[in-house]
């Protein structure tokens, strides 16, 4: 690796892992906000919250990271240009190709950690993310641990604990049962506690009183109780068994999609399909992104007006290839589509960053004198 591939590499390694940090930042905090609003305002501590957010990261940084990398190319070329360094290495007489050649390689560096995010760090992510998920919709402590407060951990029932101990215990308990429509059911008890069993969490209250109202006749009847166990897992609704979904699974199972394991999800096989050939597709597509941007500005030359047409061409060319893939998906996942469309965006952008260089070289081509 010569001297231009050394210092073209540490400045685009430099300016990517900024970039990325800065977009990794931004899209973490929207998701975060998200994941506030729905753990956190369901009784969730801040460990649970902050578990939920950096299981999201390795998606994020899928999104991220071509993103950069597109930006940080734009950058560094827009600087050689500003600076003729650009000018003077050409003048030196590097072709395109050898201008181009620390990109390929940094772009081959960007395909890899994609790949390793696709096929294995995003998949178990999404994995653990949605084991958490079940674990917690199925936790009623977190529901039910909110002292003060008037809460409505499912349709038709209404709890409020005015104090809950150092031990776990709570104090002067009101809960109210109006799911069942033929009666309704109010307990109040001194003091309570949250037990597990085999077949789920109950609560178990102590020197209370049970009122039950029939709506038909409107008779109250009151009954006193020395300790009484009502059953709270029916208040959470939750399958026997979880069910997967595309982004966990692994990429050989996608590629395989057996039928059986389709139908037994609900799937398509050519949603799986589709779904392993896209990160495989993904990962071919990120090694174009730098060589687009950079290929473009070679285009243009040292201008104390910037090389902003170059800079405006790069970021045009982005758009038809992201239509390419919107398209690619519809056709692939329609009656009697294909799952191969999926590579048609990164052969577009094969073929995009060839005509530039192509381009590049014939501009760069000295022109032959013609004898008078």
């Amino acid at each position: 690796m010569g001297r231009y591939d050394r210092y073209i590499l540490s400045q685009l390694l430099v300016l990517f892992g900024f970039f990325s940090l800065v977009l990794i930042s931004v899209y973490w905090i929207n998701r975060a906000v998200d994941l506030f609003d729905s753990l956190i305002a369901d009784g969730q501590n801040l460990a649970v919250f902050l578990e939920f957010t950096a299981l999201s990261l390795p998606q994020i940084m899928l999104t991220v990271l071509p993103v950069s990398a597109f930006v940080a190319t734009l950058y560094i070329f827009n600087r050689m240009i500003s600076e003729s360094e650009l000018v003077v290495l050409q003048t030196a007489g590097m072709g395109a190709i050898r201008l181009l050649r620390p990109i390929i390689i940094f772009g081959l560096v960007l395909a890899t950690l994609v790949s390793i995010l696709a096929h294995v760090l995003a998949p178990a992510a999404r994995s653990q993310f949605n084991d958490r998920s079940v674990e917690v919709t199925q936790d009623m402590t977190g529901r039910l641990l909110r002292e003060g407060q008037f809460i409505h951990p499912t349709g038709g029932v209404t709890v409020y604990i005015r104090d809950i101990t150092e031990l776990g215990e709570f104090r002067d308990v009101f809960l109210q049962d109006r799911s069942s429509a033929s009666s309704e059911t109010t307990y109040v008890a001194q003091r309570a506690l949250l037990v597990r069993s085999e077949a789920g969490p109950r609560l178990v209250m102590f020197d209370g009183l049970a009122q039950t109202l029939t709506p038909e006749d409107q008779r109250l009847s009151v009954v006193e109780f020395d300790d009484f166990t009502y059953d709270i897992a029916g208040l959470i609704e939750a399958p026997d068994s979880r069910r997967y979904d595309l982004g966990e699974l692994s990429t050989p199972v996608l590629l395989a999609a057996d039928p059986d394991f389709a139908a037994e999800q609900g799937f398509q096989r050519k949603q799986m399909q589709f779904e392993g050939h896209s990160r495989i597709a993904r990962a071919i597509f990120v090694l174009m992104v730098p060589a687009i941007a950079a290929a473009t500005l070679m285009l243009g030359s040292f201008s104390r007006f910037g090389v902003w047409p170059q800079i405006l061409l790069a970021v045009t060319l982005i758009i038809p290839l992201q239509i390419t893939w919107n398209a690619a998906e519809a056709v692939a996942l329609r009656d009697g589509g294909h799952v191969w469309f999926v590579y048609a965006q990164p052969a577009l952008a094969t073929l995009i960053v060839t005509g530039l260089i192509l381009w590049s070289m014939r501009a760069r081509r000295p022109r032959r004198q013609v004898a008078a």
